[in-house]
């Protein structure tokens, strides 16, 4: 199993990074967009905290800046119903301990703005995860959530050039005053106000 990735940026694609080792090996690896705001540009030297998923049709590798965010991507895979592609929705949403936090507090409206996850789906992940995240869930308080509609939004964001960090922040403050709005019309909020 692969662990930990150490190598060079040499592409960074929305969800995917590809990382060179010194051996001339590179590796794709699947990452959440709350991990994008942490990688380096590209050509920089970076490590990733990595998931090995072996299925019968695919081998894939999953990649994280810290431990905490690997071991809750291992645990949201032990539930029921959820695969690496809800998980990475999960953890694209909020940060781990967020995301723990919700779960264990069984905040059902804050699990409900993941993408593919509807009010059936977040009491299933409460009732399979709740004991199973606690010792994940300290600190999380300042986190807040992306909805689904907010996640589309920065990757288009980020696709148009805009830093994920940058992105990021700037839809949280449009999600802020526009709750309820498509993505569409938070991409054009974002841009309205970097436009001046």
């Amino acid at each position: 199993m692969i662990s930990r990735l150490k190598g060079t940026l040499v592409a960074n694609e929305l969800d995917t990074l590809e990382v060179e080792t010194q051996g001339g090996v590179v590796y794709e690896v699947e990452v959440p967009l709350t991990v994008l705001s942490h990688v380096p540009r590209l050509g920089s030297p970076i490590e990733l905290r990595t998931l090995q998923v072996v299925r019968e049709d695919s081998v894939a590798l999953y990649g994280f800046i810290e431990a905490h965010e690997r071991e809750m991507f291992r645990r949201l895979l032990t539930a029921p119903g959820v695969g690496p592609k809800l998980a990475l929705a999960m953890l694209s949403a909020m940060s781990a301990r967020r995301l723990a936090r919700a779960l264990v507090d069984k905040e059902y409206p804050v699990l409900m703005q993941i993408s593919g996850v509807g009010r059936k789906k977040a009491e299933k992940l409460v009732l399979e995860l709740a004991g199973k995240v606690e010792d994940l869930a300290g600190g999380a308080a300042e986190d807040g959530v992306v909805p689904a509609a907010g996640q589309e939004a920065v990757r288009a964001l980020v696709a148009l050039g805009i830093q994920h960090s940058e992105a990021e922040a700037a839809v949280r403050a449009a999600v802020a005053t526009l709750p309820n709005a498509a993505a569409d019309q938070l991409i054009r909020q974002v841009l309205a106000e970097r436009a001046g």
